[in-house]
């Protein structure tokens, strides 16, 4: 639990893990990567109460990426929770959750609720939000909380062609129900590999570097960016406003392959 005042979080996203450590994704290591913004955390926001993973935890659906994160989330003595993304198995990610509650779909504090929605459609690159999980998302949202929605998929365009046909196919049915609902103080993804920041009607919409690769904002077709991985730390106050800064690694030289052009 966060103290009565303030929730304190860190979201890292996308890492996508191999199976092997020496995994590569568009010529990066990921798993060097990762190691890198967790060092990051450690040295910037030595200070928090939980952390999100919001996807893509995996690039290969290996038990032994899953496990890796696991270890490595449970290694700073907080609370952990993720979700799938599309290039996730939710078989093994089950799996390495197990003893945990990392799956844990609705996480209370004195003034927040945080939902974690699983966006992710099996053998499909963009994101839906079954029936199932809109029906969680209504019940979650009947309280006096101030609430934190998350999931993977983006259900905003971000102006990248490519990027915008792959969010939440159904993200217009998921935003009018947030229009009936203004405790919902901001929704929280990953999958787009680059920063955002908006508001929509007084909500906060982010989105977070991925702890590997950075695709290119504004590009129509895929392109990789020369911005190094981060994360994300967040401030959720108890009146309902949301502090938050996206934190980037530095002084660390990354091997990409520009000439790849997917992932």
């Amino acid at each position: 639990m966060g103290n009565a005042e303030t929730v304190r979080i860190v979201q890292v996203t996308d890492p996508h893990l191999f199976q092997s450590t020496d995994g590569a994704l568009l010529g990066m290591n990921t798993e060097e990567s990762l190691e890198c913004v967790l060092s990051l955390v450690r040295e910037k926001t030595p200070e928090f109460d939980l952390i999100l993973a919001t996807g893509d935890i995996s690039q290969d659906g290996s038990d032994e990426s899953y496990f890796r994160m696991r270890d490595k989330l449970q290694a700073f003595d907080r609370p952990f929770y993720w979700l799938s993304g599309n290039h996730d198995q939710n078989d093994v990610i089950t799996k390495a959750s197990v003893g945990t509650d990392a799956l844990q779909k609705v996480i209370d504090y004195p003034n927040w609720r945080i939902v974690m929605l699983d966006s992710s459609v099996t053998d499909e690159v963009h994101g839906f939000l079954h029936q199932h999980e809109l029906d969680l998302l209504k019940e979650a949202l009947k309280t006096d909380k101030h609430v934190l929605v998350c999931f993977h998929h983006h259900p905003i365009n971000v102006g990248s062609k490519w990027i915008d046909n792959i969010g939440v196919k159904n993200a217009s049915e998921f935003m009018e129900m947030l229009e009936s609902h203004d405790n919902v103080k901001a929704v929280l993804w990953g999958h787009v590999h680059q920063e955002v920041d908006e508001v929509q009607n007084g909500r906060r919409l982010l989105a977070t570097p991925s702890t590997c690769i950075q695709f290119t904002k504004h590009s129509d077709d895929f392109s990789v960016d020369t911005l190094h991985p981060g994360y994300r730390y967040l401030e959720l106050l108890p009146n309902g406003s949301v502090n938050t800064d996206v934190h980037r690694v530095t002084g660390v030289e990354f091997t990409i392959d520009y000439s790849i052009k997917g992932y």
